[in-house]
């Protein structure tokens, strides 16, 4: 059997040797996504620290109230916050919420449009499918070194990593909502002279929006899942005390931590999941 080790497929060198091509020849295009990424995250960032943190979590729960119109809602996100305030983790709580939000909109922005190229031409799809799985199933680790490599440490290659392990979930839902409108309600607006925009616009999205909602959801918890190996790469927030806490066996901490995690995702998950998804709010 000595053949079959002998005649290693060089998978390893190969990939080395096209990240080292992406280095060689996409450095500058790579140093401008670097900063336009910065430059939206240090943004939200602004936006979240700069002001009084209580205004901030005013702001937050009048967001909450205003989305779900729920007493309950807009009452759990301010005393969630509060108490995340009061254990000391503020800072990290706002540099994770910018990382997820940032992640979320790019998310939503191109797995919007793919999920519907992927429900109108089944070979669109039929290429998509492997790499998408490939996405979601093969370690993070794995492809956090060429984006270590691509783009340093910092927040960028968290950012990067965080979008690549979520947006199969937007693409694959919107996917899903689009291929489940009845054919009925399309031959009708077909029938009645509406274009293949128009049928997408007032048909096929309408009747997809709970999907594409889900979508979201499902990106914004994919997203805070990350934020602790985010943290092994240099990108700031609530991943950083979980692993300090890791490596000095810090049970506090890592509790403290790992209880605002849960806090922000239960936050974010009942701002923006849809009415009558059973949360009971």
């Amino acid at each position: 059997m000595n053949w079959i080790t002998d005649s290693k497929i060089p998978i390893g060198p190969w990939a080395k040797a096209f990240f080292d091509w992406l280095t060689t020849n996409g450095e500058w295009f790579f140093r401008q996504l670097s900063a336009l990424l910065s430059a939206v995250i240090n943004a939200l960032l602004f936006a979240l620290q700069k002001p009084d943190p209580l205004i901030v979590i005013l702001a937050i729960t009048l967001i909450a109230w205003w989305l779900r119109r729920s007493i309950i809602v807009a009452a759990f996100t301010c005393l969630g916050l509060l108490l995340i305030m009061n254990q000391g983790y503020w800072k990290e709580t706002t540099q994770t919420l910018a990382l997820v939000l940032a992640a979320t909109f790019v998310n939503m922005v191109l797995g919007i449009p793919l999920g519907i190229a992927a429900a109108r031409r089944a070979w669109v799809y039929a290429i998509m499918r492997p790499i998408l799985d490939l996405m979601q199933t093969i370690p993070t680790f794995v492809y956090l070194i060429p984006a270590l490599i691509l783009f340093g440490l910092g927040m960028v290659p968290g950012l990067i990593a965080t979008i690549i392990f979520a947006i199969p979930a937007p693409i694959r839902l919107t996917r899903l909502g689009i291929i489940s409108t009845p054919p009925s309600l399309v031959e009708a607006a077909v029938a009645f002279g509406a274009t293949p925009m128009q049928v997408l616009r007032k048909v096929e999205l309408p009747f997809a929006m709970p999907q594409i909602m889900a979508g979201l959801t499902q990106s914004i918890m994919l997203s805070l899942s990350m934020v602790v190996i985010a943290a092994l790469v240099g990108a700031p927030g609530l991943g950083v005390p979980v692993v300090r806490a890791l490596n000095t066996v810090n049970i506090a901490q890592g509790f403290e931590s790992g209880f605002c995690i849960v806090i922000l995702a239960i936050i974010l998950d009942r701002m923006f999941r849809r009415s009558g998804q059973g949360d009971g709010a």
